[in-house]
């Protein structure tokens, strides 16, 4: 038999060829809809219909945002096909559209900690990596966040500001042992990958005797995070690069904290070791990152978002993670409770422990020497 010699073609079920062409034009249907999610949020159509006491026609609709008919009403129409805004027929035929409450908090209440047009604010630039990535998977080498523009760097933001403005300061510093107290008292606390600066700020203004610094490397981020600053009245928090300004490695800091980071480092674990000579003996680590297990069996079966992250984890995570040669690219699912103890435990703490704070996407962890 000749060694190169194709396969014998498998018969094709009719039936099941039809499923999954609809399986797969369904992907490309969200993948649609996710930039209609994007438009609503830009135009503030999601604002107008929340802002509506009944059910808007595309006229009015258009007429309250300043904009086309024509392309409200298509735009509308798939919003109510895709289930995110209820539409209703009147007997004359004219529709009307409207947010259910939840679909308001979601969509167009910033303050509500489950509002998420974080991701979807930096859906074009997330997708324009697509451009890059057959270098990288040629190359083996990624891109950083700033390679997302400024607008990357304002998604996440309005990602993650919501949920810490409602939880930070109530539940998961309380869930700490000690540390808020610390923190009253006066204590001096980094931030490791504080983006555009929102936690730093809210920890600096609720407890203002203690001192606190947050470091990125995202230029973009930080310009943000500093021009948030100047505008307050907070003496006691800075914004620094690490490469110019480095975190200290004399155990003079009492706690660390890290958001949705860790995973996205070219090398995490010698970040871990620059943590742990960063902390005081008895300071803690507060380490925030993303629900994983510890094999790609387990994240399916129990994550029903699993191809969402392993999708941003290539347009975003992995890249991040890979954007220097050597990168250990761990991406957005790679750094599972277990994977994190041992490496804490290589970088030389010696109590892990999981916080019971409940969130849809982070797990939560109290790290000690």
């Amino acid at each position: 038999m000749n060694a190169h010699a194709l396969p014998e073609p498998t018969a094709i079920d009719p039936d099941k060829l039809k499923l999954f062409s609809f399986h797969l034009f369904g992907k490309l249907e969200g993948a649609v809809t996710a930039g209609m999610i994007h438009l609503g949020d830009q135009l503030g159509l999601y604002s107008a219909l929340r802002g509506a006491t009944a059910g808007l026609g595309s006229v009015e609709l258009a007429d309250r945002t300043g904009l086309a008919e024509r392309w409200v009403r298509e735009w509308a129409y798939n919003q109510a096909a895709a289930g995110l805004v209820e539409a209703t027929t009147a007997p004359d035929g004219l529709v009307t559209f409207a947010l259910t409450p939840e679909a308001a908090a979601v969509l167009a209440t910033p303050e509500h900690p489950a509002y998420g047009m974080g991701m979807f604010h930096r859906l074009p630039q997330t997708m324009r990596a697509l451009e890059d990535m057959p270098a990288s998977f040629r190359s083996g080498v990624g891109h950083d966040y700033d390679s997302h523009g400024p607008e990357g760097a304002v998604g996440i933001e309005r990602s993650f500001e919501p949920w810490n403005r409602a939880f930070l300061l109530p539940v998961v510093l309380p869930a700490l042992d000690g540390v808020v107290e610390r923190l009253r008292a006066g204590a001096r606390l980094a931030d490791i990958g504080c983006g555009a600066g929102s936690a730093v700020l809210l920890m600096a203004a609720a407890f203002p005797k203690s001192t606190f610094v947050g470091y990125d490397i995202s230029q973009h981020a930080l310009a943000r995070a500093r021009a948030k600053l100047a505008d307050g009245a907070l003496a006691n928090a800075a914004f620094h690069d690490p490469r110019d300004s480095s975190l200290p490695d004399d155990g003079s800091v009492d706690v660390v904290t890290t958001f949705d980071c860790i995973h996205d480092m070219t090398h995490p674990q010698e970040m871990m070791g620059a943590i742990r000579r960063a902390l005081a003996d008895d300071g803690t680590w507060l380490l925030v990152d993303i629900k994983a297990l510890d094999t790609f069996e387990q994240n399916v079966k129990k994550n029903p978002m699993a191809s969402l992250m392993y999708g941003i984890s290539v347009l975003s995570c992995m890249s991040s993670a890979l954007s220097e040669p050597g990168g250990a690219g761990l991406g957005t699912l790679g750094l599972s409770e277990n994977t994190a103890r041992s490496m804490a435990a290589s970088a030389g703490f010696t109590r892990f422990r999981k916080l019971p704070v409940d969130h849809a996407v982070n797990a939560f962890y109290e790290v000690r020497p």
